[in-house]
């Protein structure tokens, strides 16, 4: 079966570079879902577009089996790419906010969604090598966390059938052709928070006239770093990070309230909570020490669950990529701070989910890296402005992870 993806290469890279240089961010992923839906229909499977508003599912059927679901998300993230390529994104858009924003795919989706069209194209092609039923999913708005509950939610299940397994694939800063694969949790659970402090705005010059919310947020900030440090038990693991603090509008003007949104990361649910309780004790109480005669706004965002993959599951699909790309480049990866929404897809179906990893880096500068200590100096990670994937052989070591996986059903 794997001897057709050499011809299949000129075509899926263009596909990769068109995507890439025309991102979308989640829920507007008009282009992008009509480019795959028209591929997948030309391939002969049965589409069906608009599911979770911009979702697309594709369903074939060969035969008795199993029914095997492969998902790829495809939006794109409000950054401005900065890697040289010559079909790097130049596009900007007006976000929700009504803030106009660059575009670029800086977490490998667009690699995503290619590695997805090799998989169908393959299988289309080799009927005689497998045997049950494959759904492709074309899912929106993994990053904001609404895509696989925005598809699950408008009847994914009830419309096109109940999977028996699922399997997804992420793009990965590890060297270009590796496969790293890891039983149980394997992906960080997600909590985004939103705290409003409200102080006394004022003039500048006269801060004793006021209750400066700057200062307020920029100690809670400090202090919200000692939660990890702290609170959690040094044999578990959090992040806690403050992606973004917005007050005032000008320098001499001392405004009435800032606002930080916040990501917590956890793999066990009593880690979550002790952190979570701790965010609120803080803002509280920096508000408190502050003098604030309004209390906190402290809003909880999209929370998403742990990536837990299926222990039976995945021992046969770990062994399905030893066998096919050895040991030199198949092997168990380490837990991964990144969320991801996949695991809704397993846990509201109630089947066993699979989810890995696949590298897309220069392998030879990814060695350098590491040799020199310097991986995070010198290798971009996802959602850097930098992040860009070498195509080959990430585009067909990608395809061929995830046929090889989907064949540990679909063999006859």
């Amino acid at each position: 079966m794997f001897d057709g993806i050499s011809g299949l290469l000129p075509d899926l890279k263009a596909l990769y570079e068109d995507l890439h240089a025309h991102p979308e961010l989640s829920f507007a992923e008009h282009r992008t879902a009509a480019i795959l839906a028209e591929r997948l229909t030309a391939l002969g499977y049965d589409v069906t577009s608009d599911v979770g508003q911009t979702g697309v599912v594709a369903l074939l059927s060969n035969g008795d089996g199993p029914l095997v679901l492969l998902r790829a998300d495809i939006d794109a993230l409000p950054v401005k790419e900065d890697t040289g390529l010559s079909y790097a994104s130049t596009v900007t858009v007006v976000d929700a906010d009504g803030e106009t924003v660059p575009v670029a795919h800086a977490c490998g989706h667009d690699m995503h969604a290619t590695w997805l069209i090799g998989t169908a194209a393959l299988l289309a092609e080799n009927r005689d090598a497998w045997s049950g039923r494959v759904m492709l999913l074309v899912q929106p708005a993994e990053e904001t966390g609404a895509g696989a509950m925005a598809m699950i939610e408008d009847d994914l299940y009830e419309r096109f059938g109940m999977p028996d397994v699922a399997l997804g694939q992420h793009l990965a800063p590890a060297p270009a052709g590796w496969v790293l694969h890891r039983s149980g949790p394997f992906m960080a659970a997600t909590d985004s928070v939103r705290i409003v402090l409200h102080g006394r705005g004022g003039h500048g010059s006269s801060p004793q006239t006021t209750i400066d919310p700057v200062v307020m947020a920029a100690s809670t900030v400090m202090k919200l770093q000692t939660l990890v440090s702290r609170t959690v038990a040094p044999t578990d693991i959090a992040v806690v990070t403050v992606g973004s603090l917005h007050a005032g509008t000008k320098e001499n003007i001392i405004p009435a309230s800032a606002e930080l949104r916040l990501t917590v990361r956890t793999f066990e649910p009593s880690v979550r909570d002790r952190v979570i309780d701790g965010i609120s004790r803080i803002a509280e109480g920096e508000a408190a020490s502050y003098g604030a005669t309004i209390a906190p706004e402290i809003d909880a965002g999209f929370s998403l669950p742990t990536t837990k993959n299926d222990p039976a599951a995945t021992e046969k699909v770990a062994a399905a990529f030893l066998k096919h790309f050895g040991p030199d480049r198949s092997m168990e990866g380490p837990l991964a701070t990144g969320s991801e929404d996949f695991g809704f897809f397993g846990i509201h179906g109630g089947f066993p989910s699979v989810f890995w990893f696949v590298g897309g880096t220069d392998a030879e500068l990814w060695g350098n890296a590491f040799a020199a200590g310097r991986l995070e100096e010198d290798v971009p990670f996802n959602h850097s402005p930098h992040f860009a994937p070498v195509q080959d052989p990430t585009i067909q070591a990608g395809i061929e992870a995830m046929v090889t996986a989907a064949l540990c059903w679909l063999a006859p």
